[in-house]
């Protein structure tokens, strides 16, 4: 139960099936509740610690009952609004109606173009594999990734990919520069949302959003960290 526990915990942040080698190392923190010394009811996970590939993924339990990695934020899988750091302007908005600006004709626009100066860092916007990097005459250089459960993303017009096929990426991570490669009237990054692999308005699309531990628990979760960590150091 409690090996089922960890791998839901952590199946977004890696795949316990094809990242794990040999000789990876795991701690784990298990409370037993007891009555006057009598071990009662089942073991309890409070905290986890696991090494993959040289790069540690942790949990902790919170009073909410909720798991956080060390900086506060949950672990349940979530998904940025925006690829970048910062909010651009909207040149060109989802619209499956629109006239291409070139071309003149009927042309469906699955995603959002965010007017970025050629060489602005883009960003996953979720936890993902990287499934496709290809140059392509209308879409120039771009990016495909697989991200949590039903949504991927798709990334178009790029001055440089810093990703290949196959990777795993973090959310938040740079993995392109924007750029004006392609069919365009000029530099500006394209971002596509898809669900269930249909194309949605990436700007107002209900996405599952980043949660955090209120300042106010904030105090008394770092204290329960250092115990842990204390303890699956020793």
């Amino acid at each position: 139960a409690n090996v089922m526990i960890i791998s839901d915990l952590l199946k977004s942040r890696f795949d316990f099936r094809r990242d794990l080698r040999a000789g990876d190392e795991f701690d784990v923190v298990l409370k037993q509740g007891d009555v006057e010394g009598e071990p009662v009811g089942s073991e309890q996970v409070e905290a986890v610690r696991i090494k993959v590939r040289g790069q540690f993924y942790q949990a902790f339990l919170n009073a909410d009952g909720r798991f956080y990695d060390e900086k506060g934020n949950s672990l349940t899988p979530a998904l940025r609004r925006w690829p970048t750091s910062v909010t651009y302007r909207i040149s060109s908005g989802f619209n499956p109606n629109r006239l291409h600006p070139v071309t003149g004709r009927s042309s469906p626009h699955n995603g959002t173009d965010l007017a970025t100066p050629s060489g602005t860092k883009v960003l996953a916007t979720g936890d993902g594999i990287v499934t496709r990097t290809a140059n392509h005459r209308y879409a120039g250089r771009y990016i495909d990734i697989d991200n949590i459960g039903k949504y991927s993303t798709r990334y178009l017009h790029l001055s440089k990919i810093l990703v290949k096929s196959g990777q795993r990426v973090k959310r938040g991570q740079v993995i392109a520069l924007s750029g004006a490669t392609g069919r365009v009237t000029g530099p500006h990054l394209h971002y596509e949302l898809h669900v269930n692999g249909r194309p949605v308005n990436p700007m107002t699309a209900k996405i599952p959003t980043m949660q955090s531990i209120p300042s106010g628990e904030r105090e008394a979760f770092d204290k329960s960290i250092a115990i842990w960590t204390q303890l699956m150091d020793a």
